[in-house]
């Protein structure tokens, strides 16, 4: 709520604010359900703690959750108010709280420093990490619970809970900003700068409407229950409330009838028992839920709710059959898994291990090289990035193995180690992952497929070279290439092939991911299962354009790995989607870098209870399969289908020239389609002027796609700019397979790929085959009015 935060906390001690607020501050915990969680209560309380950063950088900070309930306040004693306002973090914005010295700076602390008294806060995106000491374990532990609770109870909110708690974007800032006299009310002045700072540029006239009607008091000021009100109006639906009266027969409430109608349009279960079951769901007038009627409130209720999300709600689990061969899924693959930015001069860290392994990434890669004490080290070789010790690595891949994910991980090794050094690898893999790391076959007869993810369940697999004598004639003294495959040599023409003796016990763990050259396409049949190529970017898209149908039978049994070219000093990305065109299972992207790409490869894996694992259509399957990703027309995986998809609305679009007060979004639209090169589209919507708050297109974009089993639509949210290029929003990206038809709301996502909530996009969808459609029940409606009146 708008009065829910006057200011800052000055101090964690100072009683009587925290007692003046407090009928205000019950408002948005209870609307939470953790107003007697005593976690929560003790965050309000506040704490003192020391943020650490490294042995020598340790800094004094109080920390205090503020009366919204989401956002935490952490100041220093020095800070000055300006500085104070940057220095919130909402519950929202956090990926998980670790608790103890589970941070590499806490690590490099672990025996100096209480490890029970540590936490660390890890944010989405780009944001540093919070590393916490506090005075004591009970204080540490009430943190770590209270975050996790409302991190939570947050996350189950529904669109509609969270537009009623937080009207405004959560946090004090716009309120602190508008409110120049610190009074708590709002002259008509002071919310014409809210609503710039919300993103809103209102018509004079009904601007002046709105707060006059919200002005009950009569005394020029809104106080913090007539801000609301106002912001209510704001808020209001005009566009639900049209598709609510198309299917009303008076105009006031849905009869269960016409709500199973409206169903049916949907493309839903249009029994009564499941209108009868929403209305007990979502509608809030008793008098209506015992008729079994739904009004216009519970319609909008229901429309806000993820049962009505654009992505299918029962791809947000495994649904996917589990038990085929490894080779016949795409597989979330990392590339230079350890680089938190570029490849030239970043750092190398375990951190983005943790962030790829919790988005469900299924395949990491390791570049192991020599370290000092004869133990090794991970970086990116001959360049500036910092290293990273191999088991630091291999412990936090034990702990976020499988948090994500039950289904099988891969560790791809790029091993420019000597033997002695690979001997200390093995020994820190078969230790530190134990029962997990998969050492031999699962069977002893000869393998004919490789096993499936369901069978694979749990376990951690190894990618690299193995010394199979039979296979290679060696000797026991012979020197193998023991780089993974030929990425070394492709990053610097100039530097000499990586080769050295192989360790017998880094080998021996290297079951069903055996790195080897690629030699063509000849005898593809017959190769073994286990053998697995890596391919550059280009080499992989010759493959494809050249002789993309003999591609596809190979990638039907082998899995490949297909990673960047090594000209991308800046851990820029390929477009994944070609490669997922020509049946590639593991197609490695800098996960480090936002953007298009990331977006497409989070889109990819978003179905299947985003598990990293998705089973690839079938005509990717066969090793006799005759598709071709060049040529579509008429072949396999071609079913010709008209989508259309009219763009409604956005709702609370965020500001993105926050520096520049009267900068107000223009936003446009754009929806694209990423699959084979027959059906790669893109349209937009015209721009609307001065409002991100509530803007309305009613702009209907088509596209016919030919392989729709492939296909992936794009949502892309552009501040409009007439003299520079449009600044990014928002986006939102899923298969076409997982596409909902409909009215629909799509919940918009930042360039990290986090949640830009409550920021959405209300559409609808209309899908069509080949022939005429299946016509809608309201489009039926009509024919028959229609006809009747000839």
């Amino acid at each position: 709520m708008l009065g829910r935060s006057k200011k800052p906390p000055t101090a964690v001690h100072h009683e009587p604010k925290a007692v003046e607020s407090q009928p205000k501050t019950q408002d948005p915990l209870r609307k939470l359900g953790v107003l007697d969680d005593e976690n929560v209560r003790a965050m309000m309380h506040g704490s003192n703690m020391v943020k650490v950063r490294s042995q020598r950088w340790q800094k004094s900070r109080s920390l205090r959750l503020l009366e919204d309930g989401v956002t935490v306040w952490c100041e220093s004693t020095k800070s000055s108010r300006k500085a104070k306002a940057q220095q919130t973090f909402s519950v929202t914005e956090v990926e998980c709280v670790r608790e103890g010295c589970q941070s590499e700076a806490l690590r490099r602390l672990s025996g100096s420093v209480p490890e029970n008294q540590c936490f660390t806060v890890v944010f989405r995106g780009a944001r540093k990490s919070l590393d916490l000491l506090c005075p004591c374990e009970e204080e540490a532990r009430r943190w770590v619970q209270g975050i996790r609770t409302l991190k939570e109870r947050v996350a189950n909110m529904t669109q509609k809970e969270k537009l009623d708690q937080y009207p405004l974007p959560p946090s004090c800032g716009p309120l602190l900003r508008a409110d120049e006299n610190d009074d708590g009310k709002m002259s008509y002045d002071e919310v014409k700068r809210l609503l710039q700072m919300i993103n809103i540029d209102l018509n004079e006239q009904y601007a002046r409407s709105l707060f006059k009607k919200a002005d009950r008091s009569c005394d020029g000021r809104l106080d913090h229950v007539e801000i609301e009100e106002f912001c209510r109006d704001l808020m209001r639906r005009p566009e639900l409330d049209a598709v609510f009266r198309h299917y009303s027969g008076n105009g006031c409430v849905l009869s269960t009838a016409e709500l199973r109608d409206f169903l049916g349009d949907q493309g839903e279960d249009a029994s009564l028992i499941h209108a009868q079951s929403l209305i007990r769901t979502y509608e809030l007038n008793d008098w209506a839920q015992n008729n079994q009627f739904m009004t216009q409130n519970g319609f909008t209720v229901y429309m806000l709710s993820q049962e009505n999300d654009v992505f299918n709600p029962d791809h947000a689990r495994v649904h996917q059959d589990m038990t085929r061969p490894l080779a016949h899924y795409f597989i979330s693959s990392s590339h230079n898994t350890y680089l938190t930015k570029d490849q030239v001069t970043s750092a190398s860290s375990a951190e983005p291990y943790i962030r790829a392994l919790n988005q469900g990434c299924r395949c990491v890669e390791l570049d192991c090289w020599d370290g000092d004490k004869g133990e090794p080290v991970i970086y990116h070789g001959h360049t500036l990035t910092s290293k990273v010790p191999f088991k630091e690595v291999i412990e936090t891949i034990a702990q976020y193995a499988f948090k994500a994910s039950p289904y099988p991980l891969i560790l791809s090794l790029e091993n420019h180690c000597t033997v002695e050094q690979q001997t200390v690898m093995a020994r820190h893999l078969r230790t530190i992952l134990g029962k997990r790391l998969l050492t031999k076959p699962l069977k002893d007869h000869p393998l004919k497929d490789l096993p499936s993810p369901e069978e694979l369940r749990g376990r951690i697999l190894v990618k690299g070279k193995k010394d199979v004598q039979h296979l290679n004639q060696l000797g026991k003294t012979s020197s193998v290439d023991t780089s993974s495959d030929d990425e070394a040599s492709s990053r610097n023409k100039k530097d000499p092939v990586v080769s050295s003796k192989l360790s017998p016990e880094l080998s021996e763990l290297v079951v069903y991911c055996r790195s080897v050259p690629f030699r063509g396409f000849q005898h593809s049949a017959q190769k073994p299962p286990d053998e697995l190529s890596s391919f550059n970017e280009n080499d992989a898209l010759k493959h494809i354009k050249d002789t993309g149908k003999l591609f596809v039978r190979h990638n039907s049994r082998q899995l490949s790995r297909i990673y960047p070219s090594g000209q991308r000093l800046q851990s820029s990305n390929y477009d994944p989607q070609d490669m997922w065109n020509g049946g590639c299972s593991m197609v490695a992207l800098n996960f480090q870098t936002p953007g298009e790409q990331m977006d497409l490869n989070q889109g990819r894996f978003l179905p299947n209870g985003r598990c990293g694992y998705i089973l690839k259509p079938s005509f990717l399957c066969s090793p006799s399969s005759s598709f071709n990703p060049e040529i579509t027309g008429g072949g396999p995986g071609h079913i010709p289908t008209q989508l259309t998809i009219r763009i409604l609305s956005a709702q609370q679009l965020p500001k993105i020239n926050t520096d520049k007060p009267n900068s107000i979004v223009d936003p446009q639209v754009w929806v694209e389609i990423h699959g084979v090169a027959i059906d790669n589209s893109r349209d937009k919507t015209h721009r609307i002027d001065n409002n991100g708050f509530n803007p309305r297109w009613d702009s209907t974009l088509s596209f016919q796609l030919q392989v729709p089993e492939l296909a992936l639509v794009r949502f892309v949210v552009e501040d409009h700019d007439h003299k520079a290029k449009n600044d990014f929003v928002g986006q939102y990206t899923l298969p076409f397979t997982s596409l909902r038809t409909g009215y629909r709301h799509v919940h918009l996502l930042k360039a990290d790929g986090s949640s830009l909530s409550p920021s959405t996009l209300f559409i609808h969808v209309k899908v069509s085959g080949k022939g005429v459609p299946i016509k809608t029940v309201s489009e039926r409606m009509a024919l028959a009015k229609s006809k009747g009146k000839a």
